[in-house]
């Protein structure tokens, strides 16, 4: 039977970070879907069509991969697609007490999902999407922080 896993997120953009929590969760599960989120409470720096891009760039002749968009609970697209594991990704305390919360949520909304919070490595715990937002903002050198072979379309000052 095939292991599934769902890695939800706004992913605005998609980090070297991201993509190392992505290719651990790998090594637990055959097949990890990466769910492009609409989150109410942020506002998009980059629209749903460039994240989903930069992730297939950045995922590219990975197996088990899979890039979707979604609207509404995390739990509602687990069950659609017929999966029972969440994998949440932490850089910090702050980080893991949030993910926590989340995860009881889940819990009670749908008790047969479980979630993986994996900690990030060390050399990717300073790196935040809000952070390289700011840095393109200021048109300065993400490159850093990219995942590796994608580069982060530039700023635009028409998005916030």
């Amino acid at each position: 039977m095939k292991r599934t896993a769902l890695f939800p997120g706004s992913f605005d953009p998609f980090t070297a970070g991201h993509l190392n929590i992505l290719k651990r969760a790998l090594t637990m599960f055959d097949e990890v879907v990466v769910a492009v989120g609409v989150n109410q409470e942020k506002s998009g720096f980059y629209d749903m069509e460039t994240r989903l891009d930069i992730i297939r760039e950045a995922t590219a002749g990975m197996d088990g991969v899979k890039v979707i968009k979604y609207d509404g609970l995390t739990v509602d697209i687990c069950r659609s697609l017929g999966i029972n594991h969440i994998v949440r990704g932490v850089r910090n305390m702050i980080d893991f007490e949030m993910e926590r919360s989340i995860a009881d949520a889940n819990r009670r909304f749908e008790p047969n999902i479980e979630t993986i919070i994996i900690p990030t490595a060390q050399e990717y715990a300073h790196i935040s999407s809000s952070a390289v937002r700011d840095i393109l903002r200021h048109h300065g050198d993400t490159s850093m922080f990219e995942p590796e072979g994608v580069t982060l379309p530039p700023f635009d000052s028409n998005r916030k």
